[in-house]
């Protein structure tokens, strides 16, 4: 569901604390606004950051679209096939 249009968009406030060009965000909730355009943020993934600059294209959005969270999977690689060689079977005579 959306947020209500009366409310307004969600920010947490430290992000107007920081008068910074550049800053680090937890805040993964919160939406981009228009005065944050062509400022650098590192967006907090749960494991470490992730660079991000803002553009006019990004106002409205969450800051936790921009930082994935999940790896990307490797379900098309198989394990390669050992390399030893298969002794044959000596008959007994």
């Amino acid at each position: 569901m959306t947020r209500s249009i009366w409310k307004g968009p969600f920010v947490d406030t430290c992000l107007f604390k920081q008068k910074k060009i550049r800053w680090r965000i937890w805040s993964r909730r919160s939406c981009i606004l228009p005065q944050f355009v062509g400022c650098y943020a590192q967006i907090y993934n749960g494991k470490g950051f992730v660079g991000l600059k803002i553009t006019e294209e990004m106002v409205g959005h969450k800051f936790g679209e921009f930082a994935s969270t999940q790896k990307t999977s490797s379900l098309g690689k198989r394990a390669l096939p050992s390399k030893t060689k298969i002794k044959p079977i000596k008959k007994v005579r």
